[in-house]
């Protein structure tokens, strides 16, 4: 009976209001002959008091169950006193306004959740699976397990994490990375669930499924964090607590000085706490929400609140503040000597061009008459194309170093070595290298902040930074120290590789910085940020010209995971409000010791799992907006409170100084606030970043 009756309380509302209607019409028409006795009117204002109080007495007796005095108990018992006063009028509309109020919070509080509901309906229910016998039918997505090969048609859903092993075509994943623009997919791509493939057709294997998608974790992640409570909350939850009982006992008390039961039930309803307790709630869920469409995924209320303080970013460099896409830019290799000697190749000495065959030589800057633009790589001083295999066959021959290693070889090694790593310094190597016999690797070590070493065909092979050849044991020559310091004023990340503790190859690599992101972090600026701070592994000089070239507070090179996060950590005892930004994996123990981490481009588990706040796709657009409105978030639930606390200040500031404050009206003041509230964080899911 209690189920069907709260099951009901809508309607119950909707009769309420029209029993209401009819006992004033009969009110106002009880003077006119014919229209009968007004008291036909209080049986239908006691009918409609009964009626409404119903659902109410309900939610409070079992609230009352579990030892808690609800909003419901202070409503339940006004409307039981102002009934037992036969005050009939007050008691039927403060139940219709309470019931009717709840009626609108709810609707507007769906509102707020909109988002993750949004993001609900993106999930796909079906897929086209390969059968035993070659075709493709319809199932439910349920029915894909890892390793099923799907097939994907224009305007259909990706229903798993998956890579294309046949096709392409454009992918929309706003659903993934807030972001519209389609992205173009073909063999080995992968694609992600809860995208759509805007047009052609692929087939995928399936990698990850269900909950365990990336879609799946979002909006697991998003659905705990809308449920998370703060400290504001926890306090708000804890005070009301003891709030609500205190009013009864206030309203108890009033009745023993005064006997004016009256002023005793009115307490009871002015009171209520009703758009304190839900004023914070429905600010973290509207902000949550607009974070979740726009791709940026808010771990809680209590992440909201402490982002909304930061006031020192530190910034990872690669992939983060620059492109993520570096190349070689230029080239340097040395003999078998040259660590002991410091010399190149051959006698001591770096063969010149002409004594190479079938070398042309490099023009210099002012030799390039008539060439305004900026010179291209192997164009510039100092700047070197890697030779092509037989180019590097003619080096080895002038060299005469062929009783060792061939430059053919060592090429061979390291690319044997990079090609299983995913480092972006590893791409651009094995990009510049290109096609070589590559050899098994028998054994590696990655070593955090260095570089890696392995072995192949027996060569112990270093491949890293200055600090990794000095942990080997590798001599840097005056040449090659000559070398590293024009590679570095240059700007070049230097990579410098080594066989059996020899030096032999050192590569400048060079990685763009992102379009946009010095105007954004003047954004970051502007919201309060006053500390931009970038570690980097890189060297100290590249570092440097990055951090000139943006405006950073703060730069430092030659920095390991370790060292990171021993920073991060004097920054935090200095006082400030850290957030790291970085990429959620070479980065996990800053993300983990600030107090925000922040990973861009998150589709990893370790990027979902470890930060706090985690940019979906590689827009760092999206980092002041994501700052932006964490500190709107953060100011609506203030403006909320103030609302909530202000409007009970009044209700009872009027009920004392003035004549005309009765249940009704202090009924109708408290929905209304309540309704305040919730437009006012509704807000929050329309809201856009306008700094410039």
């Amino acid at each position: 009976m209690q189920r069907f009756i709260l099951g009901k309380k809508n309607q119950i509302a909707l009769i309420n209001a029209v029993l209401i209607a009819i006992a004033f019409a009969g009110k106002l028409l009880a003077d006119k002959p014919g229209f009968g006795h007004a008291g036909i009117s209080h049986w239908v204002l006691m009918a409609a008091s009964i009626l409404g109080v119903l659902p109410i007495a309900i939610q409070a007796y079992q609230a009352l169950r579990v030892k808690v005095v609800s909003i419901d108990v202070l409503v339940t018992m006004a409307v039981v006193g102002a009934f037992l006063i036969k005050n009939f009028e007050e008691s039927a509309i403060v139940t219709f306004l309470f019931l009717f109020g709840d009626f609108l919070e709810k609707r507007t509080l769906e509102k707020t959740r909109s988002a993750i509901k949004e993001l609900t309906e993106m999930a796909p229910e079906s897929a086209l699976k390969k059968m035993a016998n070659g075709e493709f039918a319809e199932v439910p997505v349920d029915e894909v397990d890892i390793g099923d090969i799907l097939l994907v048609k224009t305007g259909a859903k990706v229903p798993v994490d998956g890579r294309v092993i046949s096709g392409e075509g454009s992918v929309n994943e706003a659903a993934i990375t807030g972001e519209s623009l389609p992205v173009r997919k073909e063999k080995g791509s992968r694609v992600f669930a809860g995208t759509v493939l805007d047009n052609g057709t692929i087939q995928i294997v399936a990698e990850r499924v269900g909950e365990d998608t990336t879609f799946g974790k979002i909006i697991e992640l998003v659905e705990e964090a809308q449920n998370s409570k703060s400290k504001a909350e926890r306090f708000i939850d804890r005070f009301s607590k003891y709030y609500t009982p205190a009013v009864l006992i206030l309203g108890i008390v009033a009745w023993l000085i005064s006997r004016n039961i009256e002023l005793a039930i009115t307490i009871l309803v002015l009171g209520c706490p009703g758009a304190l307790v839900i004023g914070v709630p429905v600010s973290n869920v509207a902000g949550i929400g607009n974070g979740a469409r726009n791709g940026i995924l808010l771990k809680g209320s209590e992440v909201i609140s402490d982002f909304s303080r930061v006031d020192t970013v530190v910034f990872d460099k690669t992939g983060t503040l620059t492109v993520g896409n570096p190349s070689v830019a230029e080239v340097e290799y040395y003999g078998d000597n040259a660590g002991d000697t410091g010399e190149g190749l051959g006698d001591n000495k770096t063969p010149s061009v002409d004594e190479v065959p079938g070398i042309e030589e490099t023009l210099t800057v002012g030799e390039t008459q008539g060439i305004d633009e900026t010179p291209a790589v192997g164009e510039a001083p100092g700047i070197y194309e890697l030779p092509a295999i037989s180019e590097k066959s003619a080096i080895d021959k002038a060299a005469n170093i062929g009783e060792t290693l061939s430059i053919d070889e060592v090429l061979g090694y390291i690319a044997s070595v990079e090609r299983e790593s995913d480092h972006p310094l590893a791409r651009a190597i094995l990009e510049k290298i290109g096609e070589v016999t590559h050899s098994p690797v028998e054994s590696t070590e990655v070593v955090k902040g260095g570089g890696i070493v392995a072995t192949v065909n027996g060569h112990r092979i270093a491949i890293g930074n200055a600090a990794l050849m000095e942990r080997e044991n590798v001599e840097i020559g005056e040449k090659a120290k000559a070398d590293l310091a024009r590679f570095e004023k240059k700007g070049n990340s230097l990579v410098l590789s080594a066989v059996d503790g020899k030096l032999r190859v050192l590569m400048g690599i060079r990685d763009q910085v992102r379009p946009g992101v010095k105007e954004d972090l003047q954004r970051l600026k502007k919201l309060g940020v006053k500390n931009l701070v970038m570690l980097s592994g890189d060297n100290q000089g590249t570092v440097d010209i990055v951090g000139r070239e943006l405006g950073l507070t703060e730069a430092h090179g030659n920095m390991s995971p370790v060292d990171k996060s021993v920073y991060i950590k004097k920054l935090i005892e200095r006082g400030q409000t850290v957030a790291f930004v970085g990429d959620g994996v070479n980065d996990s123990p800053s993300l983990a010791l600030a107090n925000i981490g922040i990973a861009m481009g998150g589709g990893t588990d370790v990027a979902i799992e470890t930060s706090d706040v985690v940019l979906m796709n590689s827009d760092f657009s999206r980092l002041p907006h994501a700052l932006g409105l964490a500190k709107a978030t953060a100011g609506n639930m203030k403006q909320n409170i103030s609302i909530a606390v202000g409007v009970v200040l009044f209700l009872l500031a009027a009920l004392v100084f003035s004549e005309w404050m009765n249940m009704s009206i202090g009924m109708l003041v408290h929905e209304s606030s309540i309704l305040v509230v919730i437009m006012n964080g509704m807000r929050l899911l329309r809201y856009k970043l306008k700094l410039k």
